[in-house]
């Protein structure tokens, strides 16, 4: 039976996507973080896994669709933690992070699909780690002492996967939403995305000139509200010309096997 893990912290404010404040408040960035968890949820309950799981850093919250399995993340660095999260979910799967919401159900289908013909399967993100990768089995060893979040990380990450004797079919590439910037990528890859709504909200200060479509109507409540309280992400999706509901996204490029 196949999966698809996600690693996912809870949208609390001052705990997620600080690295887009400034320009955002930490509220902001907390209904960004909460808007790009429920698309990437959204994505991953349309694929065609066995089961869908969340390795969460927090406590569950609205955001969380019927149909997932949950179970807590354990503490320590984050290599330690993909380790264990593995651990827990088995395999075959794939995993992918919060932070790209554009991905589509077909990504994660072709993921999957990819890794039928090969020993793993890795998507490495624009910034120089990684988005998305796939193993048939746990082995701590995939993870262990690769080091996170710098810019050579995917390159490292993919080392190790062929170090272990693994034929590593590579995905597309993806930006990963990191820095203010990056969220004008996803306005483009997902216009109707309940992330690229919260992203209008915040409007030119954090977008600057934003590409295709049209704001949400403002209704009083700011994007500024904590995710999942009035006000928030919740509220800013509900507000939203294009409904609570986004349709499902188009995909990515095919996953290319290398070698």
């Amino acid at each position: 039976m196949t999966h698809v893990l996600v690693m996912a912290k809870a949208p609390v404010a001052g705990r997620v996507k600080t690295r887009l404040c400034p320009p955002c408040t930490p509220a902001e960035a907390a209904a960004v973080a909460e808007a790009a968890l429920a698309d990437t949820l959204d994505a991953v309950a349309r694929c065609g896994a066995d089961r869908l799981l969340v390795a969460l850093d927090g406590a569950p919250g609205p955001w969380l669709p019927p149909g997932f399995g949950v179970f807590p993340q354990c503490e320590g660095p984050f290599d330690r933690r993909l380790a264990h999260a593995w651990s827990v979910a088995g395999g075959p799967g794939v995993q992918i992070g919060m932070d790209t919401p554009q991905v589509a159900a077909a990504d994660l289908d072709g993921a999957l699909a990819a890794l039928g013909k090969a020993g793993a399967v890795l998507g490495h993100a624009a910034d120089g780690g990684w988005w998305a990768i796939g193993l048939h089995r746990p082995d701590p060893a995939v993870f262990l002492g690769v080091p996170m979040s710098r810019a050579d990380t995917g390159r490292r990450q993919e080392a190790r996967l062929r170090s272990l004797g693994l034929r590593v079919a590579k995905l597309a590439e993806l930006v990963d939403v990191d820095r203010i910037e990056d969220l004008a990528e996803v306005v483009r890859a997902a216009p109707q995305s309940r992330t690229a709504h919260v992203a209008r909200r915040l409007g030119p200060r954090a977008l600057g000139s934003t590409p295709g479509g049209s704001a949400c109507a403002a209704d009083g409540a700011s994007a500024a509200g904590a995710a999942g309280e009035p006000g928030g992400a919740g509220s800013a999706r509900r507000s939203c010309a294009a409904g609570a509901q986004p349709p499902e996204r188009r995909s990515v490029r095919n996953a290319e096997a290398v070698p």
